[in-house]
């Protein structure tokens, strides 16, 4: 059996980067998400790590461990504070911010 990974790409309010983000698990490119839609893509048991990009963009690698069967779920948006949106134009891996559920 397999465990599942669940992204939601989604924002209260307004995002400025509203546009797919490529998903990558374990350095390898799996699909990617939309504005205010969800995936899902199967992993195998054990840890693995996440990371989003959007063209020089990107969020930080999280690491999560996944048991078989279990959903891990993230949240994503591009939404920042403002002094974190304003250094993200420097710090490429701050513009996306990618929270466990």
């Amino acid at each position: 059996m397999s465990a599942m990974l669940k992204l939601t790409h989604k924002a209260i309010g307004v995002e400025v980067r509203r546009g797919a983000y490529e998903v990558e698990v374990d350095g390898e490119p799996v699909g990617s998400v939309e504005m205010n839609k969800t995936i899902e893509t199967p992993v195998e048991p054990g840890r693995h790590t996440v990371l989003l990009r959007d063209g020089r963009n990107s969020s930080r690698t999280e690491t999560f461990d996944a048991a078989d069967g279990e959903t891990v779920a993230f949240r994503c948006t591009g939404k920042r504070f403002l002094p974190l949106f304003l250094a993200s134009f420097f710090f490429r891996g701050l513009a996306i911010k990618l929270v466990r559920e």
